[in-house]
């Protein structure tokens, strides 16, 4: 934890009033972890009826998102994972019919992994439940407060190294 009279601190010790400060930036990191983790909860309660975890939505998305079949170490790479990790959730979203393994043609070792019909219907209704979702979060917000959080929020991300997933 930073101290009060720490180098970059801009105001009287113990305050957190400028930006910038190490209390400020502190203080909206915390919250930002709090609204994530709220998030994180809203959503997989959407979640449950339709029998997915956010980490299987988030592969199923990515799957998707390829205009060819991509090979599990693509999906590793994309989602900035352990290739277990997506091993355990290809696994999960093949028992349920989601996604399946498929041979790629070129090389016998190769793994590739194809949405299904019933991936694309359970897309669809995900993206359902991830706008409930957002809309329980931003219902305290005036549509003025949404827009200016949007611009906020796109400053961020656009300011991050590029993540594709």
């Amino acid at each position: 934890m930073d101290a009060p009279d720490s180098p970059g601190s801009h105001g009287p010790p113990g305050s957190s009033s400028s930006p910038g400060s190490p209390d400020t930036d502190g203080m909206l990191a915390e919250q930002l972890l709090r609204l994530t983790r709220r998030l994180h909860r809203i959503q997989t309660r959407q979640l449950e009826p339709i029998d997915i975890t956010p980490a299987q939505f988030r592969l199923l998305r990515t799957v998707a998102s390829y205009d060819a079949a991509p090979r599990m170490a693509d999906l590793a790479r994309r989602l900035d994972v352990v290739p277990r990790a997506v091993t355990t959730l290809v696994d999960a979203l093949e028992a349920s019919g989601r996604v399946r393994r498929a041979a790629d043609p070129d090389s016998r070792r190769v793994v590739r992994v194809e949405i299904t019909d019933e991936g694309r219907a359970t897309l669809r209704s995900l993206r359902s439940a991830r706008r409930a979702a957002a809309e329980e979060i931003l219902a305290p917000l005036t549509t003025d407060q949404r827009e200016v959080l949007g611009g906020l929020l796109s400053a961020l991300v656009d300011g991050m190294p590029e993540r594709r997933c």
